[in-house]
């Protein structure tokens, strides 16, 4: 089998939230690949910054953008940006995320909101912008990041864990609406990996541990782990496949 149907030059990646953890990890893995990207964050002089790495490590073409992913109107700027900069959008990676680690009885009701508008409403709205540039064009790659926490509970992770199961159904629902338009909709549950919104539990001895127990590999993931799973979504190898997650968790989820 050639290797050329994991390929994605010509193709077109924007990542949310891609200034940095999985988000920039990925953006370099479909870089790698050839496709040129487009990377999103709230801070203008982090994305542009992570925008010039990938560029330079690559030599593809990466645009970096300040966008907000709960605003309607910055969403649509950004894809308005990115089709006349970089021509098209043809894989669309939802990762820009938060976590708030409190019980249901502590939380207030505004940190719950943050939480549903980033990680939910979010990809939501990104979707709505770019699925009709992709089925105008025949061909797309949805690839929404849930978590394991979409899959199974964790205490003190209420708005976490409701947002990311969401995010799987959203998945199926949206690989059902376009299933006859060649755009696929999958969604990838990493476990953990070692990002920034990690730190409070990497700089934690007992917390770390307490996860690392759970894990059956017996240690958190490599940035790099992730990289087959998101190139074999977005590229033409994973055209039959449509409405369903991939778990890259050290088998976390098969206990």
């Amino acid at each position: 089998m050639s290797t050329e149907i994991f390929r994605l030059d010509g193709k077109v990646a924007m990542i949310t939230g891609g200034s940095k953890g999985l988000g920039l990890a990925m953006a370099n893995a479909l870089a790698s690949v050839g496709a040129d990207i487009a990377i999103n964050s709230r801070n203008q002089v982090e994305v542009e910054a992570a925008a010039a790495s990938v560029r330079d490590r690559h030599g593809c073409r990466a645009l970096g953008a300040r966008a907000d992913v709960t605003q309607p109107d910055q969403v649509k700027g950004f894809v308005d940006q990115v089709m006349a900069e970089l021509g098209s959008v043809d894989i669309l990676i939802t990762n820009a995320g938060v976590n708030v680690r409190l019980p249901t009885t502590e939380l207030p009701l505004e940190e719950w909101q943050r939480v549903v508008d980033i990680n939910l409403t979010g990809p939501f709205l990104c979707a709505q912008a770019v699925i009709p540039h992709m089925v105008e064009k025949g061909w797309g790659r949805v690839i929404h990041v849930s978590s394991i926490m979409g899959l199974v509970g964790l205490a003190a992770r209420p708005p976490y864990t409701a947002t990311k199961g969401g995010i799987v159904l959203l998945t199926k629902t949206q690989a059902l609406e376009l299933a006859q338009q060649g755009v696929t909709v999958n969604a990838i549950c990493p476990g953990p990996f070692g990002t920034e919104m990690n730190r409070p539990l990497l700089d934690d001895p007992e917390k770390y541990q307490a996860f690392v127990s759970k894990i059956p590999m017996g240690r958190w993931g490599e940035m790099n782990e992730l990289d087959g799973a998101v190139i074999f979504l977005a590229s033409p190898s994973s055209s039959f496949m449509t409405g369903t997650t991939l778990t890259i968790d050290g088998g976390w989820t098969a206990q």
